[in-house]
């Protein structure tokens, strides 16, 4: 009898939660006012009739945030195991987080969150001392107190008697730095202000280089800047005498400048973008004064960066002529092309160098999965390095003088751990392991190749609970990125662990127009073979559902910024395909994205309205907030944005969110949900990350249609 009234309620709840039983909700839309604003492009006329939304600094675009934000915090609400989530996310995510140990001065320094902690605190110990010894350095909770100041870059002197640290507030990409003398943490001097994509490259112990661009007309969040420039500060100096080193010539638009000083002090290397690929180099002899640039790299055909030097001798990585990378050496008195000499030559698979002590470490990506392989400077082959499994390795890095380094492992089951290596041993010792309450032996990932529309063959790891039936019905994530040359490897992540443990999937697959495969794969994703990014998913969710790993019903597709770009392109494409999308901080105007702060930028990629009738028809062919159509029935769709994000601007999520509610047929709600004190996302407090999650989570399975959650759905089954 126990037995039959058991089968009883798992009947019922699978009838009950699984089935897309529960009544729609009616959701009342905030107006949203029109105006009639028209672009001509090539003697086309485009409107624009939300426009207005695009002034952030506007009592009218406050006061829609606030109306979107109530009707969709009223839903969120609504849903009743929303708290249930929240509260797992913030069980599983309270355990102790390290970072690995680096040196500076007298001290050895590491990161350290002690679980719920809204950003990574500074610790320090002597170096030689017992690291239990550590103490505070720098604990950026402290800078506001509802941790919405984060932490940027933090650099030391040579002799690591003074730190310079950046810090954003609000998530905005403009930052302030701070100089600090690290025995006593007094501030030296006045804080420099409107910084922007900037490293800080110390020159010996007297200053550092940064990079920044003019204060825009307008708002500062979203106002076009397209003029990056590198300046010295010399310590104990006013801002406003810093020397301009680099940039600022209205012919030659560089919108992304950069300067790294070499380890022995001898050089500044800078380079220069016009777009986020491709880059000029050029190098500065720091001890003769009166020394002019010398030319390395004078086109933007390639990413070439200084990998180390030894002396005169600089060693490159380079994909000029190598679409996967290479490793080249060349003397500084003939550094052109034409005289670099192979030290480690191109191969099939992607490399990543770094260096430590006197070595040169290769990382190569097969597939998505890390190898790493360590070298000398004349292009010997040392050792493999043997990796705890397959996964993600990275952090082979140290300076020269060090007989050691530590480096990082992941993948989608297993939280990073640090490992210490001994670089002339090649050991591998476990430093941290955290302990998280999370068995990872639960859990399996699995690669699988499927076949996109052109019949090109993509990689895609699966993640899920071991034993999983593949029966369509279990809740899938399909997250994307598929641009910029980014790749997409194997990491743990908090909240997709507690979407497994709901017995969720999640699937990544690596798109066309990342870097998995080098050059060639990330060009075959931009301009005028973008479509190509979304072919690919659209086919990975075919797979998904031909495979019975889900179903349309249980399917959700998610990505952020370019990604938030690929979700909305599909999304309108195939809204036959998901229940639900979840486009995030997207790309989401296509026509006018170079128009704000550094958006011009991404041209490499995308391609503008402007530059010819063809590039236009095309975008505007894809561009999300252009191809809502009436009477279409689209998914249930979270847009989430941030209102301080200056590099992809809210506007982008407010117009297609407004879009969406005005054409929406049915009852999948169209909703968008507006950080407020936020950015892209770097930087964001643990507790708005834990609740955004949970929002995303709960959203998501309750227009699946669960009351519940899965596992306890699941729970009942198995009685």
């Amino acid at each position: 009898m126990k037995y039959f009234m058991s089968l009883i309620v798992a009947m019922l709840g699978i009838s009950c939660q699984n089935k897309m039983e529960k009544k729609p909700v009616v959701i009342s839309y905030p107006s949203t006012n029109k105006v009639d604003s028209v672009d001509v492009y090539f003697s086309h006329e485009v409107s624009d009739p939300y426009r207005w939304l695009e002034d952030d600094r506007s009592a009218e675009t406050e006061a829609w945030v606030k109306a979107q934000n109530k009707v969709t915090f009223n839903y969120l609400d609504s849903i009743p195991f929303r708290n249930e989530l929240k509260e797992r996310l913030s069980s599983l995510w309270n355990y102790e987080k390290i970072g690995a140990p680096f040196k500076e001065g007298d001290y050895t320094y590491f990161y350290k969150n002690d679980g719920l902690q809204n950003q990574y605190v500074v610790y320090r110990y002597k170096t030689g001392d017992n690291p239990n010894t550590a103490k505070v350095f720098l604990d950026p909770n402290t800078f506001k107190e509802d941790g919405t100041i984060s932490l940027g870059n933090l650099s030391f002197s040579k002799n690591g008697k003074i730190a310079a640290y950046s810090i954003s507030e609000g998530g905005s990409d403009w930052r302030k730095v701070l100089v600090m003398d690290v025995e006593t943490k007094e501030i030296l001097e006045d804080t420099l202000v409107d910084i922007k994509f900037s490293g800080l490259s110390w020159k010996e112990n007297d200053g550092f280089y940064y990079s920044s661009y003019d204060k825009p007309k307008g708002s500062e969040l979203s106002a076009k800047t397209d003029q990056h420039k590198l300046y010295y500060h010399k310590l104990g100096t006013s801002q406003k005498s810093d020397a301009l080193v680099f940039g600022g010539i209205p012919s030659e638009k560089h919108r992304y400048v950069s300067g790294f000083v070499t380890e022995d002090g001898k050089y500044l290397l800078i380079s220069a973008s016009i777009s986020t690929s491709g880059n000029k180099l050029f190098l500065k002899d720091l001890e003769n004064a009166n020394s002019n640039f010398v030319t390395i790299l004078d086109h933007t055909e390639s990413d070439t960066s200084l990998l180390d030097n030894e002396g005169s001798i600089l060693f490159l990585s380079t994909n000029l002529n190598a679409p996967n990378k290479r490793i080249v050496k060349v003397d500084l008195s003939n550094p052109s092309p034409e005289h670099w000499i192979d030290i480690i030559p191109e191969t099939k698979n992607v490399l990543s160098p770094s260096t430590a002590g006197n070595y040169i470490f290769a990382e190569y990506m097969i597939d998505a999965i890390s190898k790493v392989f360590q070298y000398d400077f004349s292009g010997n082959l040392i050792r493999e390095i043997t990796l705890p499994g397959l996964g993600s390795a990275g952090g082979f890095g140290a300076k020269k003088d060090e007989k050691e380094l530590y480096y990082s492992f992941t993948n989608y089951t297993t939280p990073g751990s640090i490992y210490k290596l001994e670089l002339e041993t090649g050991k591998s010792e476990l430093y941290n392991k955290p302990k998280i309450d999370f068995n990872s032996e639960n859990f399996e990932s699995n690669q699988v190749f499927f076949t996109s529309k052109d019949g090109t063959k993509v990689p895609m790891i699966i993640t899920h609970k071991k034993g999983i039936k593949l029966n369509g019905k279990n809740p899938t994530i399909l997250y994307g990125y598929g641009g910029f040359n980014i790749s997409l490897t194997p990491s743990f992540s908090i909240p997709n662990a507690v979407w497994l443990e709901q017995g969720g999937i999640y699937a990544v697959p690596n798109l066309r127009g990342g870097g998995e495969y080098g050059k060639e794969w990330h060009k075959a994703g931009t301009k005028m073979q973008k479509q190509n990014v979304f072919d690919d998913f659209i086919a990975a969710a075919e797979y998904l559902i031909e495979n019975k790993y889900t179903s349309k019903e249980y399917l959700a597709v998610r990505g952020g910024s370019n990604g938030g770009l690929l979700v909305g392109a599909v999304m309108t494409q195939r809204p036959d395909l998901m229940q639900v999308a979840l486009p995030a901080v997207g790309v989401l105007d296509m026509l006018r994205y170079h128009t704000f702060t550094a958006g011009a930028g991404w041209a490499y990629d995308y391609g503008t309205a402007e530059e010819s009738e063809e590039m236009f028809q095309y975008l505007k062919g894809y561009s999300p907030v252009h191809n809502v159509k009436k009477g279409v029935a689209y998914p249930a769709t979270l847009v989430t944005t941030g209102d301080h994000d200056d590099r992809v601007v809210p506007a982008h999520s407010f117009k297609f969110a407004a879009t969406l509610q005005e054409n929406q047929t049915g009852t999948n709600p169209v909703l968008i949900r507006i950080e407020t004190d936020a950015g892209h996302g770097a930087g964001t407090p643990v507790h708005k990350t834990i609740e955004q999650y949970a929002d995303i989570f709960v959203f998501t399975l309750y227009n699946m249609g669960y009351e519940v959650l899965p596992e306890k759905v699941n729970s009942k089954i198995k009685e």
